[in-house]
């Protein structure tokens, strides 16, 4: 079992959650939640991005779970923009919490809606030691909620991002590093665009160094 992927169904609000598992074999290991993209536009847990994040996540000894929102692949329900969205990954957290009570850091990542799920949901979970948000999209979704961002984290994007105008990064970017008491890294992939294709290399360089100078501290 603790060298598998497993499929697991998680119970949720709107029924059961579509999910993949690793369990590290140390129980003391850190966790970590991976959130999908939009599922109206073919957001998927299998999400290349989201898949590559949590391989990283696997490859530095971290329990990590990523789950379908409700009314994607397998898992029950449908489309809550964002509200019922939210409660998947609580409960989600939730499980993945139970599973590895003595876990020694809680991490939430997300990819591009994912992003501001998992941004929102580290706002209501004071466990939440580090987050990792890749192409989020402040030009879309309001991210004025971080007042003040509760946690230090990673904020990486494609500095060639066709879906989000540069200057929304840099004001994001602004608000948050003049936030006391956390830091927020904002990197950018030369070259890369929002879904990082043909990037993915770079990115997962990035995730990994990011991860291993943090979990150093612990």
């Amino acid at each position: 079992m603790d060298n598998k992927i497993l499929e697991i169904f998680i119970p949720g609000p709107a029924g059961r959650l579509e999910a993949k598992y690793y369990k590290s074999k140390k129980n003391t290991s850190p966790i970590a939640l991976v959130l999908q993209p939009h599922p109206q536009y073919g957001g998927t847990m299998n999400n290349k991005v989201v898949v590559e994040t949590f391989k990283t996540f696997m490859d530095n000894d971290f329990s990590v779970c990523r789950v379908n929102f409700r009314g994607v692949g397998k898992s029950d329900g449908e489309f809550d923009n964002g509200q019922g969205e939210l409660a998947d990954a609580a409960a989600a957290l939730d499980w993945l919490e139970r599973e590895n009570f003595d876990n020694s850091q809680c991490w939430v990542s997300g990819f591009s809606f994912g992003s501001l799920i998992a941004m929102q949901l580290l706002m209501r979970r004071p466990e939440i030691n580090r987050f990792i948000a890749i192409s989020p999209q402040p030009n879309v979704y309001d991210f004025s909620f971080l007042s003040p961002c509760p946690t230090s984290g990673l904020i990486i994007c494609g500095k060639q991002d066709e879906l989000v105008p540069s200057e929304y990064i840099l004001d994001l970017d602004k608000r948050l590093s003049a936030q006391k008491g956390i830091k927020v890294e904002f990197q950018t992939i030369t070259g890369a665009n929002h879904f990082f294709s043909k990037n993915e290399e770079a990115l997962v360089k990035s995730l990994n160094k990011y991860i291993k100078k943090e979990t150093a501290l612990y």
